[in-house]
């Protein structure tokens, strides 16, 4: 009897961690993604998901070739957790503020990158390696678990400040529109698109960059307006 009545405290304590890490019960947070369907996602300037994407064992799932997708509502600020898997060689982002009134979502959105570091070239280079803030800010470290696990992203944006995690390291954080972003933005490619990083709320956007990749347990905590 004392066995079982052990067993089953630790079940409870087991279950208890589980649905504190996801987020369940808490009503700070909303699910983005329910596990079992689309529903809340569509195709950047569509309104409907594209091909290209299914929902897999609880995953949404990118196979490449239908486009980016977008939430369907918009966001200004919030904290952002989802987890991600990529393929080997492969590369994905995750958009926060994104607009359609441009040609791609990283014509305004700002992007933490999503990437086998080890086999894709972009993982020779820190400012483009997984968890930077794509080609402008460099993570502290690789932070990513091995090839085929899933890493846990928590992404914090109010106001002016961004701040990337990654399984449990804070690998930056940034502050829009500074001077010294307004420099790194002019010495980059998104010199070409004046609306860059320039929206103070928009759609959370993931992306299909033609690899395999896995997202999960996505869910978002509004914050309140500075």
């Amino acid at each position: 009897m004392k066995n079982l009545q052990a067993l089953a405290f630790l079940l409870t304590i087991v279950a208890a961690s589980c649905a504190s890490t996801a987020g369940e019960g808490d009503p700070r947070w909303t699910p983005l993604f329910d596990g079992e369907t689309t529903k809340g996602w569509r195709g950047f300037k569509k309104e409907a998901m594209p091909d290209g994407w299914e929902v897999l064992d609880g995953c949404l799932v990118c196979t490449g070739g239908g486009g980016d997708i977008l939430t369907e509502g918009e966001f200004d600020n919030f904290i952002l957790r989802l987890e991600w898997k990529i393929g080997p060689k492969g590369n994905s982002g995750i958009f926060f503020r994104v607009s359609e009134d441009h040609g791609a979502t990283y014509f305004t959105g700002p992007e933490f990158q999503v990437l086998d570091n080890a086999g894709h070239g972009d993982g020779r280079s820190t400012k483009t390696s997984a968890g930077a803030n794509y080609a402008l800010h460099a993570p502290v470290r690789d932070a990513t678990r091995p090839l085929g696990e899933f890493n846990e992203v928590e992404i914090e944006v109010r106001g002016d400040y961004v701040r990337h995690s990654l399984n449990g390291v804070e690998l930056l954080s940034y502050r829009l529109w500074t001077p010294e972003w307004e420099a790194l933005v002019a010495g980059s490619k998104f010199v070409r698109w004046p609306r860059y990083g320039r929206n103070r709320k928009g759609y959370i956007a993931l992306q299909d960059h033609g690899d395999e990749v896995w997202y999960r347990n996505i869910r978002i905590q509004r914050l309140p307006r500075e």
